[in-house]
């Protein structure tokens, strides 16, 4: 019996999708979701989501905490925690709209908060690991509370749901940013649930991940040696944490992160000039425990920026095109031409290729 187009679900399934302005003009959210429409098929409802960057311009100098709750016992709980470490500037349920695809919603609160000054003296870290630690601590600790997003003039909105069903339940055309990044999920190793659709987010950083990570086991050992938890249990949340520690608290670039999660083979560096030779060998050598194989697209979002980044072999398709100082990342053309159908140029690029595109720069980089 013949399949029809449509009825044959693919393996290389997940969809993303991201777009910036490299001049930081903003971008509404009804641009990213008709992107990420487009690729329905490369989903089956279990988890869609979008984070955006730059939407929060009242509030840009505070972190924006996206917390799910099981119920009001549990909110009470995390916001007595929450006034111990923060100063709560002001507390909102995220607007929502009923979708009747939507269904077992929970209770999705923000808080734009600042760290008490002298609890992070007390600690002796800076700002940004107070607020990484605290989230850490509360999604390890609390019962039905659970933080999804938490970076400065940024946010996370995701769901069970197929994307766009997720974007009208958040009412994302109220929003507006200078960029956004987007996922349609199709578990294979985990359930479907709200916590664990994408894009999973830690500070600004939010990833969005299409395939499936061999390595997923020693990259958690390894990160998890640092402080971090792995609560999900999700190929997504280790991509994250490996990025926080690698540029945050390594002080690597984000080529030189890229070098790490796809680094090249050893006869691609030993065909290097000598000091690159000796460069990437250390990096391959310090931090094998890193090294993510297997299938793989992601596309990671971060305060002024994106990177798109496939695994060596460029098992996972993804495109990169540009019209004027807009970039469009998706894992199809089709969602590109849906958000800008007159492009000034696309392509694909090579597998370990990072991509980097930063706002006021104006360039593009492609590891040429």
């Amino acid at each position: 019996m013949l399949q029809k187009e449509g009825q044959v679900r693919i393996p290389s399934g997940c969809a993303i999708a991201a777009v910036i302005s490299k001049t930081g003009e903003k971008i509404g959210g009804e641009k990213i979701v008709a992107g990420i429409r487009t690729m329905h098929e490369r989903s089956n409802g279990l988890g869609g989501g979008f984070a955006g960057y730059g939407i929060y311009p009242d509030y840009k100098d505070f972190y924006a905490l996206h917390v799910f709750y099981d119920d009001n016992g549990a909110r009470t709980d995390c916001e007595n925690a929450l006034k111990d470490l923060f100063e709560i500037v002001k507390a909102e349920n995220i607007p929502t709209r009923k979708n009747p695809a939507i269904k077992d919603a929970p209770l999705i609160w923000r808080y734009f908060v600042a760290p008490l000054p002298s609890r992070v003296a007390a600690m002796q870290i800076d700002e940004r690991e107070f607020v990484a630690r605290a989230v850490t601590r509360i999604n390890s600790t609390f019962r039905g509370a659970y933080i999804f997003s938490s970076g400065k003039n940024t946010g996370t909105f995701k769901a069970v749901g197929f994307p766009e069903e997720v974007a009208d339940f958040y009412r994302l055309e109220d929003y507006a940013g200078y960029s956004w990044t987007a996922h349609g999920r199709y578990p294979t190793n985990t359930p479907g649930w709200w916590g664990g659709a994408h894009p999973f987010s830690l500070l600004d950083w939010s990833v969005v991940h299409n395939g499936e990570i061999s390595s997923y086991d020693t990259n958690r050992r390894f990160i998890e040696m640092f402080g971090y938890k792995c609560h999900l249990k999700t190929d997504t949340e280790v991509i994250t944490y490996i990025f926080d520690y690698l540029v945050r608290r390594q002080g690597m670039t984000l080529r030189e992160a890229s070098s790490v999660v796809a680094a090249p083979f050893w006869t691609t560096i030993a065909r290097k000039p000598e000091e690159e030779q000796r460069e990437l060998t250390y990096i391959r050598n310090m931090f094998s425990g890193l090294l993510i194989t297997g299938p793989f697209s992601i596309v990671l979002g971060f305060s002024g920026g994106l990177l798109a980044l496939n695994d060596r072999l460029k098992l996972r398709s993804m495109v990169v095109a540009e019209k004027g100082n807009t970039t469009y990342i998706a894992s199809e053309e089709a969602a590109i031409r849906a958000m800008e159908p007159d492009l000034d140029s696309i392509r694909s690029p090579m597998g370990g290729e990072p991509v980097i595109v930063t706002v006021n720069k104006g360039v593009l980089e492609d590891g040429n």
